[in-house]
C-alpha cells in the first residue's frame, strides 16, 4: 500500500531501515534526566477540582433556571467542561495522574462511565492498540473504515451509488460527522460492555443526566439541550483528536518502522501557546504523547523542546502546525483518498 503523506513530510520510502534501538533510548533517558517522566499528583488534583466544580456549577445553574428556553445557553459551557472531564479520563487510562492502578481504574470509571458517559475500558482497549501503531490500516482502530475513509483502497471498496458519493464528500462532511461524535462513542462504548459494573455505571449516568435534564426543564427542551449539548461535545472531541494523525503517513501493514519512527512520522503537533493547550487538553503535543504516553500532560511542552531538538539530530521531520492548518490538511487527505484516480 502506498503510504498517505501530509504536506511537507516524507513518506515511508525516506526512510531506510537504519540506526535503531539507541534513537529513542537516548531521549528517554534525557526526559528522566529532566524529571519530565515523575507524576504531577498535586497538580492534577488542583486541575481536576477547578474543572470539576465548574462542571457541577453548570449543572446547578441548569436546576436553577428551570423550565426557560434561557437554559439552554447552558449547553455551551455544559459541552466544554464534559469534555475537559474526559480529557481527565484520557490521562487516567495513561495511567499519568495516580500513582496505583487502582486509584486510576477508579478515577477512569467515575470520569469516564459515570460522569461523562464514556466507556472507559473500551476506550481504554481501543487507544491502546492506536497507541501501538498508530495510522496502520488493519491494526490502529482509528483508521478503520466506517463513517470516514482513511485510504483511497477503503474507498475504492464501496461499491454503492451511496457508498462512492461519501466517500467523494467525505472532507465536506467531516464537521456535521463530527456532531454525532459523541453519540456514536456512547454506544460503541455500550455494545462493547462485558461486565456488570461498566453496565450499571453507564445506565446510572444515563438515567440521571436524561432523566435529571427532562425533569428540570420539560421533555421539549430537553431534549434540545441534550441534542446540543452531545454536538458540541462531539465536535470538540473531533477538532481535539483528528489534527494528530489525519493526512500523517500511513506506514504499509507489516512495515519494520522502530518505535521512535513509527510514532514521530505518523504524527502531527498542533502549535499554540495556553489557550490552545487549554482547548484540546494538552493533546496539540500529540507527538510527545505518543513518545511518552505516561508522562503527565503539564510536562508535555518542556518536552517537545527535547523531541525537536533529538528529531533534527537524527534527521527525522516535526510536523507542526497551526490549529486551522491541521484540519485543512486533515480535510485535504479526506479529499484526495475519497476522489477515484480515473
Amino acid at each position: 500500500m502506498t503510504a498517505p503523506v501530509q504536506t511537507a513530510s516524507p513518506g515511508a520510502e525516506s526512510f531506510p531501515e537504519t540506526r535503531r534501538g539507541s534513537d529513542f533510548s537516548a531521549l528517554l533517558q534525557a526526559a528522566r534526566a529532566r524529571g519530565l517522566m515523575r507524576p504531577r499528583r498535586l497538580h492534577y488534583a488542583a486541575l481536576l477540582s477547578v474543572d470539576f466544580a465548574v462542571y457541577v456549577g453548570v449543572w446547578a445553574a441548569v436546576w436553577f433556571l428551570g423550565k426557560t428556553w434561557w437554559a439552554l445557553f447552558l449547553a455551551v459551557p455544559a459541552a466544554l467542561f464534559t469534555t475537559r472531564l474526559a480529557f481527565f479520563g484520557h490521562d487516567v487510562s495513561h495511567r499519568q495522574v495516580a500513582r496505583t492502578a487502582r486509584v486510576n481504574n477508579a478515577l477512569a470509571w467515575c470520569l469516564g462511565d459515570l460522569v461523562t458517559g464514556f466507556s472507559s475500558r473500551w476506550w481504554a482497549d481501543k487507544h491502546a492498540k492506536h497507541h501501538g501503531n498508530p495510522n496502520v490500516v488493519g491494526d490502529d482502530p482509528d483508521v478503520d473504515p466506517g463513517a470516514v475513509l482513511w485510504t483511497k483502497e477503503q474507498a475504492g471498496a464501496r461499491r454503492s451509488r451511496f457508498g462512492v458519493w461519501w466517500a467523494r464528500h467525505q472532507a465536506e462532511l467531516l464537521f456535521p460527522m463530527l456532531l454525532g461524535e459523541a453519540i456514536n462513542l456512547r454506544i460503541a462504548g455500550l455494545q462493547a460492555v462485558r461486565r456488570p459494573r461498566d453496565l450499571v455505571l453507564q445506565l446510572a449516568h444515563l438515567i440521571i443526566y436524561v432523566g435529571g435534564l427532562v425533569l428540570v426543564l420539560g421533555p421539549g427542551r430537553a431534549a434540545v439541550f441534550i441534542a446540543a449539548h452531545q454536538a458540541m461535545v462531539g465536535l470538540h472531541l473531533g477538532v481535539a483528536f483528528v489534527p494528530g494523525h489525519t493526512g500523517m503517513p500511513m506506514p504499509p501493514s507489516g512495515s519494520r518502522w522502530d518505535f521512535l519512527r513509527k510514532q514521530v512520522l505518523t504524527t502531527r503537533n498542533v502549535r499554540g501557546g495556553g489557550a490552545i493547550s487549554w482547548l484540546l487538553g494538552g493533546l496539540n503535543h500529540q507527538i510527545e504523547h505518543h513518545l511518552f504516553p505516561s508522562m503527565p500532560r503539564a510536562n508535555l511542552r518542556r518536552a517537545s523542546v527535547l523531541v525537536r531538538a533529538h528529531c533534527a539530530d537524527v534527521g527525522l521531520p516535526y510536523a507542526s502546525e497551526s490549529l486551522t492548518r491541521s484540519m485543512v490538511l486533515a480535510c485535504r487527505h479526506l479529499r484526495e483518498v475519497g476522489t477515484p484516480d480515473h
